[in-house]
């Protein structure tokens, strides 16, 4: 696949991109990139608000940033989306989470936000955590980074093709309905758009044209329908 240039300009703006020699290299300037965004955002408000998504794009990143200077008691962590499946299991987001990030970080509980998705009401629980965003990052809720990925499908957060996730806008926190034998919670469209940096980590050759079409503005792709002005793509592929 031919190397993207330094952006791809449309309606929405322009995508940032930056290609690396290989995964790890991602990890390292994403961590280091996270980490700016968490220090100067605590310099200029008090606080940061970060949102990490699942997948294992991530996983390294976050590896990383446990080594990175962050004021980490001033910073709240949210997850940009989650499976609906019991406290502890593998197939969790937070489970990675943890174990390649939390466990590393000296962080206060209380700033950390894992998404409620075993009680029985789900659309109560996506409501509680909305909530828990505007107590934090404000109403409506301005998170100051949403990390993002991209599936093979074009998918992102757990906004997958065709699913009625993909239209709702009155809310930031919503329940998708069944993806490979889940369900899941994650944030909307719009709570996405409103961060201050999105950050988007795409690594693997599978995704190559899906990520062309992102970076064209593809609207019929969930991933080419996220804000694209204040939106940085590191990737390898």
């Amino acid at each position: 696949m031919a190397r993207p240039g330094p952006g791809t300009r449309t309606a929405r703006g322009i995508v940032r991109t930056e290609f690396l020699s290989d995964p790890g290299a991602v990890a390292i300037r994403a961590a280091e990139r996270i980490a700016q965004v968490a220090r100067e955002a605590v310099t200029e408000r008090g606080r940061c608000a970060l949102a990490f998504s699942g997948g294992t794009t991530p996983w390294p990143a976050l590896r990383a940033l446990a080594g990175e200077d962050v004021p980490w008691d001033r910073v709240h962590l949210f997850q940009v989306d989650e499976r609906i499946a019991h406290s502890g299991s593998t197939e969790r987001n937070y489970f990675h989470l943890k174990e390649a990030l939390l466990d590393r970080i000296a962080i206060p509980s209380a700033n950390v936000h894992p998404m409620p998705v075993e009680g029985e009401d789900l659309d109560e629980g996506a409501r509680r955590y909305e909530a828990i965003l505007r107590k934090i990052a404000g109403t409506a809720p301005v998170l100051d980074l949403v990390q993002l990925g991209l599936g093979e499908d074009g998918h992102t957060a757990s906004l997958f093709p065709g699913d009625a996730a993909l239209e709702v806008m009155d809310r930031d926190v919503t329940v998708t309905g069944l993806h490979k034998g889940r369900r899941r919670m994650t944030l909307t469209f719009p709570a996405i758009d409103r961060a201050r940096c999105i950050l988007w980590l795409v690594t693997g050759s599978g995704k190559s044209a899906a990520l062309e079409r992102l970076r064209a503005g593809d609207r019929s792709i969930p991933a080419g329908r996220v804000l694209r002005s204040r939106a940085v793509l590191l990737g390898s592929l």
